[in-house]
């Protein structure tokens, strides 16, 4: 069984070069690959083009590459809770992509499946459609979508093996599954790291064959962005 464990972060980004594009898992702070983007920062690539459901908050996560003008351009959902992505954007400092949040998860998983492209009725009759091949299926339009090309695809996960096997943990189950594997090269931060043969194979959500390289983080922060309590009477 092929070992992908690499012992450490800077291990794990080696390859990664400015101008290059890089999927990065998660869904606002939720799942996002912490150690890796704190690597990302200190190694400071230009240039970046970041596929991402969003870019973080001003001081942690994706905002932290904003912050440092290392990305050159963001393909997302929505600008979400980051004032800097926002105001960089309206600027024109930073150019940005904004994709309806299923077309994303779907272009992610087509190049997953080595599918080249698909047709999907979100986008269609505004400016998403802008430019692309439309089509009718069953009396309804449908515009063609991509699936994406990246050099690297960075997740997060709750447990993983040598093997590169990942089991991600409650609501981190976002965009990471559908980004794994649907890069050139797809690396792995986990939680815990065990040895191939561990992870019980029925609990298993995303197969090491996806996987090229894991590593174990550390010092997750796991901030929330938006918390919110109920109030007791």
């Amino acid at each position: 069984m092929i070992n992908k464990k690499v012992n450490t972060v800077q291990d794990a980004l080696q390859g990664i070069e400015n101008g290059m594009t890089i999927m990065l898992g998660g869904f606002g702070l939720c799942g996002i690959p912490e150690n890796s983007i704190a690597e990302l920062v200190k190694k400071e690539n230009k240039d970046l083009t970041c596929i991402s459901n969003n870019a973080g908050v001003d001081d942690f996560g994706l905002g932290l590459l904003l912050q440092k003008r290392q990305i050159k351009k963001m393909i997302s959902s929505y600008v979400g809770e980051n004032a800097e992505f926002e105001r960089q954007m309206l600027s024109g400092e930073l150019e940005v992509d904004l994709i309806p949040q299923g077309t994303l998860a779907e272009r992610c998983r087509a190049a997953q499946a080595g599918i080249p492209a698909f047709f999907t009725p979100a986008g269609f009759g505004t400016e998403v459609a802008e430019g692309k091949e439309t089509r009718e299926f069953n009396g309804k339009m449908h515009v063609m979508e991509h699936a994406f090309k990246a050099d690297f695809a960075i997740v997060k996960a709750w447990k993983g093996d040598t093997a590169g096997n990942l089991i991600f943990k409650g609501t981190a189950r976002n965009f990471n599954p559908c980004m794994a594997g649907a890069a050139k090269i797809t690396i792995a931060e986990v939680e815990e790291l065990l040895p191939a043969g561990s992870l019980d194979p029925n609990e298993i959500h995303i197969p090491g064959i996806l996987v090229n390289r894991i590593f174990q983080g550390v010092n997750y922060e796991k901030r929330i962005e938006q918390r919110t309590v109920r109030k007791i009477f």
